[in-house]
């Protein structure tokens, strides 16, 4: 298979990478096969990416909000057009399921039909007669150039969660994607450029810690967006505050959900095998962490998910029949993910069912571009405590603990004790236990029989503690107030009456 050439696309045109440059592989999960090589932009490549962006904002930000409005219902409109070409790339090079990532798109184009209100969300505010003669109002403005870093799990809907609200506001944008999958960032910025945006405005730089390190310290960046790992959230929200940026940075996750005596098992284990198993364990809002209350109540959701993950199907996220979960976006991220089922058992919880024992290509651990996919199966922990590993650190792959708790109190406790705080979700027919849950649990998203919380695009997303760097979550009212810089005008004109000539009584309303 030849090996495509993937680079960057910079005012309105795509354009390969610096001749001799850095550049890193690109895989087809499904097969392990290197399908592409993405050019990693260098520091040089990136500052004349910013000084783009930063020409072509003056114009785009002068341009009235509704035509603004107008590229955003063009975008709409062709993200609908290339729904399957957008889900096809994603699949071929992260992994997940077609519609899975079907689903991922839909996500994403909400957000882009929230950004279509632009003229509503930033119409400010208005006070008359704040003081004798004198008037009040406020607008919302432009920020400059933002910069946008993405992770390889949702490399269609977590660009959108960004670009669109910032464009709309008047930004230019820069999208840095995760170097795994860049694709679907340059099929964006085409769609983009179809839809009418002016060259310049969005741009795509593929690149690595380089790329990031220069945009976080460019004084000619005003903002930045990320969502990945704690680690890397806690290092970019200070570094772009260093640099006088704001800076919002989504970060790491272990959700838990707390299954009482009285829940509809049937119900919980299905969720729970999409939540823990869906996109083989890749999101930030997966449940990895099932707490039941009462040994009863645990044995019967172990029984549940045991039987269901005997029938759980892994292969090719593109095969017919589709299988229920695709392989991992890496070599490398498997053979992680397997290594935390080894320290589990090290640390004395009970392996349950093990993904390793599949049936399927790539099932042994190997190194990347090895014979076969990047598979690894469904796996389930129980008897896990607060503090082992498995519990305390973001796994990121299909492993679901089972951490079990004698009463609602507990319960909570588990959940509110663990330095992660992004989502969480309760299974349960009482309404006290669900409003007394919901209102102290130390979580920035709950579910109540709903186990990925993930908040509609016209609503706000982000974590608590630890899951969060940062004051405003991504899209919704945020994501307005994070790409705009609020003005307030304070306004007295001098009295003495109407000025000869002037708008007085002989004004007259010109006919229609």
């Amino acid at each position: 298979m030849a090996i495509q050439s993937i680079g960057h696309f910079i005012g309105g045109s795509a354009v390969a990478g610096a001749a001799g440059g850095r550049t890193a592989p690109v895989y087809n999960p499904a097969t392990g096969e290197q399908t592409g090589a993405v050019a990693l932009a260098s520091a040089d490549e990136v500052r004349s990416v910013i000084a783009n962006a930063a020409e072509a904002q003056a114009a785009w930000g002068a341009t009235p909000p509704l035509r603004r409005a107008r590229v955003m219902f063009r975008f709409k409109d062709l993200i609908e057009q290339n729904h399957d070409r957008l889900a096809e790339c994603i699949t071929r090079e992260h992994g997940k399921t077609f519609s899975d990532a079907k689903g991922e798109v839909i996500r994403g184009l909400e957000v882009v039909e929230f950004a279509c209100g632009i003229p509503h969300l930033i119409k400010g505010e208005y006070s008359p007669s704040v003081g004798t003669g004198v008037d009040s109002h406020s607008m919302y403005q432009p920020v400059g150039v933002c910069a946008g870093i993405t992770p390889f799990n949702f490399p269609v809907m977590v660009p959108l969660w960004m670009a669109p609200v910032a464009l709309a506001c008047g930004n230019s944008f820069i999208l840095k994607p995760s170097e795994k999958d860049p694709s679907a960032g340059l099929l964006l910025a085409e769609l983009l450029r179809e839809a009418g945006l002016p060259d310049g405005v969005f741009n795509v730089v593929n690149g690595d810690k380089e790329a990031v390190d220069t945009l976080l310290t460019d004084p000619r960046v005003g903002a930045i967006s990320f969502v990945g790992s704690t680690p890397i959230a806690q290092y970019i929200y200070e570094t772009g505050a260093a640099h006088g940026k704001r800076v919002q940075a989504l970060g790491g996750a272990k959700n838990h959900a707390v299954v009482m005596p009285d829940a509809d098992m049937e119900q919980t284990v299905d969720a729970l095998m999409g939540a823990a198993y869906g996109s083989a364990g890749e999101r930030c809002m997966a449940i990895s962490v099932a707490v039941p209350v009462g040994e009863e109540t645990a044995d019967r959701l172990v029984a549940g998910l045991r039987a269901r993950l005997e029938t759980l199907t892994v292969g090719d996220g593109m095969g017919s029949p589709e299988p229920e979960m695709g392989p991992l976006v890496t070599a490398e991220h498997r053979d992680k993910v397997a290594g935390y089922l080894d320290i589990g058992v090290a640390e004395g919880a009970e392996l349950v069912v093990d993904g390793r024992q599949g049936q399927y290509p790539g099932s042994a651990a190997g190194g990347a571009g090895a014979a076969g996919g990047f598979f690894i199966g469904g796996s389930l922990f129980d008897h896990v405590r607060p503090g082992m590993r498995i519990h305390a650190e973001e796994i990121f792959g299909p492993v679901l603990s089972v951490v079990r708790a004698t009463d609602f109190e507990e319960a909570l406790t588990i959940v509110n004790e663990h330095e992660f705080g992004n989502g969480t979700a309760i299974f349960t027919r009482d309404g006290d236990a669900a409003r007394s849950f919901s209102e102290r649990v130390a979580a920035g998203m709950v579910g109540v029989n709903v186990p990925i919380p993930v908040p509609m695009a016209f609503h706000s997303f982000g974590g608590w503690k630890n899951s969060r760097f940062g004051v405003l979550h991504a899209h919704g009212p945020d994501a307005v107030r994070f790409y705009t810089q609020m003005k307030t005008m304070t306004v007295r004109w001098p009295g003495g009456g109407v000025r000869e000539g002037g708008a007085g009584s002989a004004f007259v309303m010109p006919t229609m």
